[in-house]
């Protein structure tokens, strides 16, 4: 019980520091950029497997921090969150990535679609002995400057897994 609690700390503890770490490389001030809480709550697994019943109820909280970037087509981020993932087990993950904004308007609303990519360090039980491992995966957005869907798909990674479809509601909480 004690070794999960201490890597739950480390994981948190590296969160920050790579989010801290994410305003010097980026040179940029605190109240740069927009913060949004994110909810993860639904994942689709696209193929099954005879017997095994997966968790798609992944609910969780993180962050999402888009910094302002030179070009508006470019919308840099960084993120952290963790969630019951689909061995409702806990996972976490950190990292960053682009996205590039197309905007438009639906009605008499302002909207955008993001397309780009994430890069990021993720810990869960039952994969890579538990350890800390990278990964890259796309990712799109689709809502408003209040409240957006987040959706990335993850394939097919190991023997054991099927094609996902993972999905965070994003609030954003203003500019921080």
């Amino acid at each position: 019980m004690e070794n999960r609690l201490t890597a739950g700390r480390c994981v948190r503890t590296t969160i920050i520091a790579m989010f801290m770490m994410g305003f010097g490389c980026f040179g940029i001030s605190a109240n740069a950029g927009e913060f949004s809480a994110l909810l993860n709550g639904k994942a689709i697994h696209l193929d099954t497997q005879p017997g095994v019943h997966y968790n798609e109820s992944n609910w969780g909280v993180g962050f999402q921090y888009d910094m302002p970037a030179g070009d508006e087509k470019w919308v840099p981020f960084l993120t952290a969150s963790e969630f019951k993932d689909s061995n409702k087990n806990t996972s976490y993950y950190f990292g960053g990535g682009f996205l590039h904004r197309t905007s438009f308007e639906w009605g008499n609303t302002p909207m955008h679609f993001d397309a780009g990519g994430i890069v990021f360090l993720m810990k869960r039980k039952g994969f890579k002995d538990g350890d800390l491992f990278p990964g890259v995966l796309p990712a799109v957005s689709l809502g408003t400057s209040r409240v957006a869907l987040n959706m990335t798909f993850i394939p097919k990674v190991d023997p054991k897994m099927v094609p996902i479809l993972f999905f965070q509601l994003k609030i954003t909480l203003g500019n921080f």
